[in-house]
Formats: C-alpha cells, sequence, structure tokens
C-alpha cells in the first residue's frame, strides 16, 4: 500500500511517498520566500504552490500505485478566492499581523467559547485575517487554507477544510462549529468559510490523471505542520508526548479528553481518532545557539554539568510553558569560556522542556514515557542525553519526524481498519537514557533555573513549587 504526503511549507514543498511505513521515495521544491514589511506583513503567492506541489508528487508517484494522498501547510496561512476557488488575494501567511485589530475583538466577543476551548486568539490568528480579507477584498467569495487549493485541484471541485487547518481561524474543534456569533458580529458572512471535516477524512478522489496520480487516489484531510510532525514522531495515543527541538522547542502530545490551559500557554487540535492534541511551542530552541555548533557540542561533551544556569530566549517575550511579554533570556554566573556557555544554553533549553512537562503535571495530564524526541537539535547525542537527565525520562529518537512523513500517515489512516493508531511507521533510531552521575547537579541547576524564573515574576508560585520538589 503506497499512500503520499504532501508538505506545503513556507520555503517549499516537500511529498514522500510512504508503503507500510516506510518511505519509498521522496522529493523537494523550492518556494518564493514570502514578503514580509516591518509594518507586519507577510504574504506569498499562492498560485506557486500547486506547480511545486505537481512537481514534487511527479517524482515520488511514479511508477508506483498511489491509494491515498493527503496535504499539510502551516497553520493559519489563508486566502481570498473567486467563485471558482481561485486566489483573489495574496495568500497572508501565519505570522501576517493584518488581522490583529479583529483578532482584539474576537477574543472578546467570543471569549466564553475561548475560554471552554482553554485557547486564546493571538494577534497574528487567521481569524482576524478573514476579516480583513472580507473588508479589503469585497468581491471575493470566501477564504480558503492552503490544503484545500492543492485538494480541490486533485479533485476537480471544491474540498472541505479540516479541522485542525481551520482552528486558528475560528473553527470550534469542541463544539464542532465556527464561531458563528463572532464572525457575525465582525461582518462577516457564515458563506465565506469552508465545509469542516475530521482529519484523515476522504474528501474525495483524484478526478482525473494528474500529477502521477491515478484517478480514483483518495484525497484525504490533513492537519497542520506541527500536527503531522506529532503524528510522525509515533506520539499518537493518549499519554504520549513528543519533545520537537528545532529552531524553537515545541511539545506536543495526546491526551483522552480535552485539557483547557487557563494560562493560555498550551492549546489544543482535535486528534483524527477524536482525542485531543494539546501543545506548545516556546520562543527558546536551537536559534538561540550560536557558533560552530559541532565543534562546540564536541567539548561540551568532556565537562560535565555547566556551573551557570542560562535561559536562551532567541527573542524577547516567552509563550510556553508559561506567558510572559517581559521574559528575557540571562545567564546566572559568569561562564568561563565559550564551551561552558554553550553547554549551559543546552541545558537552559532541557530545563524548558521539563518546566513544560511539570507544568503539563499540574494540568493533571499524565505523560507516559519513554518521551519522543524528534527535531534537528535531536541529531545531537550531547543535547539528547541533557534533556534526558534532566527530566529524568528515556528518549526515544524519532527515524521519521518530518510533517510529509506525518501527512503520508494520515492518508494512510484513511485506508487502514483501526485508524491512525494502527498504521505502519518506521521505527526509532536509538532510546537515550538519563545518566545518573549528572542528575544531581543538572537537578540543582534546574531549581536556580526556577527560582530565576519566579523571581522575575514569570512563572507563578504554583508551578514554581511544583517544578521545585
Amino acid at each position: 500500500m503506497t499512500v503520499i504526503g504532501i508538505d506545503v511549507a513556507t520555503a517549499g514543498v516537500r511529498a514522500f511517498a510512504v508503503a507500510d511505513g516506510v518511505v519509498v521515495a521522496k522529493a523537494s521544491a523550492e518556494l518564493p520566500a514570502p514578503v514580509r514589511t516591518e509594518d507586519g506583513r507577510s504574504e506569498q503567492d499562492a498560485r506557486t504552490w500547486w506547480p511545486a506541489v505537481e512537481s514534487v508528487v511527479e517524482r515520488v508517484a511514479a511508477g508506483r500505485s498511489v491509494r491515498a494522498v493527503a496535504v499539510s501547510a502551516t497553520s493559519g496561512t489563508i486566502v481570498a478566492v473567486d467563485g471558482d476557488g481561485e486566489p483573489v488575494s495574496p495568500a497572508l501567511m501565519y505570522d501576517d499581523r493584518r488581522g490583529a485589530p479583529w483578532n482584539a475583538k474576537a477574543a472578546e466577543l467570543g471569549a466564553k467559547r475561548w475560554q471552554a476551548l482553554g485557547m486564546g486568539v493571538s494577534p497574528t490568528a487567521a481569524l482576524g485575517r478573514i476579516a480583513w480579507l472580507h473588508e479589503n477584498f469585497p468581491g471575493a467569495a470566501g477564504i480558503r487554507h492552503t490544503p484545500e487549493l492543492i485538494c480541490a485541484r486533485l479533485t476537480g471541485g471544491p474540498v472541505a477544510a479540516d479541522s485542525s487547518h481551520a482552528l486558528k481561524s475560528g473553527y470550534d474543534p469542541r463544539a464542532g462549529e465556527w464561531a458563528t456569533e463572532v464572525f457575525e458580529a465582525l461582518g462577516v458572512p457564515g458563506g465565506w468559510l469552508p465545509e469542516v471535516v475530521a482529519p484523515a477524512s476522504v474528501l474525495g478522489e483524484v478526478s482525473r490523471p494528474i500529477a502521477g496520480l491515478p484517478a480514483g487516489c483518495l484525497v484525504v484531510a490533513g492537519m497542520t505542520d506541527g500536527c503531522a510532525g506529532q503524528l510522525a514522531t509515533g506520539a499518537v495515543t493518549p499519554g504520549r508526548f513528543a519533545g520537537i527541538v528545532g529552531t524553537t522547542y515545541v511539545l506536543k502530545g495526546v491526551t483522552e479528553e480535552l485539557v483547557p490551559d487557563p494560562t493560555g500557554s498550551m492549546y489544543s487540535h482535535r486528534h483524527p481518532d477524536g482525542w485531543w492534541l494539546p501543545g506548545g511551542a516556546s520562543n527558546t530552541g536551537g536559534e538561540a545557539l550560536t557558533g560552530d555548533i559541532a565543534r562546540l557540542d564536541e567539548a561540551a561533551a568532556q565537562r560535565g554539568p555547566a556551573g551557570v544556569v542560562a535561559y536562551p530566549l532567541a527573542r524577547s517575550g516567552e509563550r510556553f510553558p508559561f506567558v510572559s511579554s517581559n521574559a528575557r533570556g540571562f545567564v546566572f554566573g559568569e561562564p568561563a569560556d565559550e564551551v561552558e556557555l554553550h553547554r549551559a544554553r543546552l541545558e537552559g533549553v532541557a530545563f524548558v522542556e521539563r518546566l513544560a512537562l511539570d507544568h503539563l503535571r499540574r494540568l493533571g495530564i499524565e505523560v507516559r514515557g519513554p518521551l519522543l524526541a524528534a527535531g534537528g537539535g535531536s541529531r545531537s547525542p550531547l543535547w539528547t542525553q541533557i534533556r534526558a537527565t534532566v527530566t529524568g525520562l528515556s528518549l526515544e529518537v524519532s527515524s521519521q519526524a518530518e510533517t510529509a512523513y506525518g501527512a503520508a500517515l494520515l492518508a494512510a489512516a484513511a485506508i487502514t481498519p483501526g485508524g491512525l493508531s494502527a498504521v505502519s511507521r518506521a521505527g526509532a533510531t536509538r532510546v537515550v537514557e538519563p545518566d545518573p552521575a549528572q542528575q544531581a547537579a543538572l537537578g540543582h541547576s534546574y531549581r536556580r533555573f526556577c527560582t530565576e524564573l519566579h523571581e522575575r515574576d514569570w512563572i507563578d508560585g504554583e508551578l514554581f513549587a511544583l517544578a521545585s520538589k
């Protein structure tokens, strides 16, 4: 059984052909960089997406009998379309801030709904950009997310949105409906919004041979890039969580029930099998590292735990596992040299990971080990060892944690009895255990780290008390 997963990212498109959990072909193509301005605009030409998708799918589908295909993309990227579903506006990217004034109003208008969902409405939420597009493109017939444009090309007609891509656009997966009271108050008609279905639902069939796909190939609803990446790690059943160290640190997992987060640092997508996918993204991670990383890793591996404590924020403000616009990176103590500073930064990201796990504990969320590990940072043996030791959990490093692989799993779930949890996937490459010899020192540094956060009034007393035990 061969399926294809497509990842339409900001910089390019990737496609994976997967047979029984094994990647048998992959291809990529670049996209033009988004145009970003100082006033918060971030846009891309949506008409460039399909040619890139067609190119990569043709290459991975060649000579294969493909049964299903699914598309994942960046969360909250939208475009206004005409009555035929063709773009009439630039695609407003996930970080575009033109909808910020409407989002501020939406946060108040739907306060009870957002509270029940355990999420907020950020300045960059797609919901506000829908209102902006309605005001600035009055001749448009509606909006579409990236996957709907691509899937419509495959089926030959309009398709539904999946609840994952629609979440930040104002869809309520708990109630199974759009926040109509909010859109009505903002002047956006209900007809502007697409129908919504659950991820892994069949949207239709390929209408004719196209991009190397046969007529009749199933077109399946995907999920956002972050969710697809999580599924690719193997975090697909309740209690399983994945810590992803890329440019930033992300923690995502599965719970049986929706767990609202009163702090607003974590929110949940709906799982294809009806469970929930809580998660959050920090502003620390690989982006905060500097210098020759490989050389510094090698030197730092020869030393024990750092004597200083670092909070290596890549930018001001924090969003997970706590929310503070005042948060700033710091180094507590004077590092002996660049090697100790590098080691302290690696430890600092691990401290954020442990604090995130402590935050889940106070919300009553169980994390069943081992913790799945993914992202570029997980390729560093030193960093992975530090993370295992700081958290006290075994880390299972995932061999396939890419969005396109996760999208392929969603395609396979649509045609597999038992759904997503029964889909075959690649195994882990290695399991890393905590180092008992370093746990005491790193535990002491973690408590110093939490003390610094608490004294700066960035984390509350409840989280501080739990993390300090």
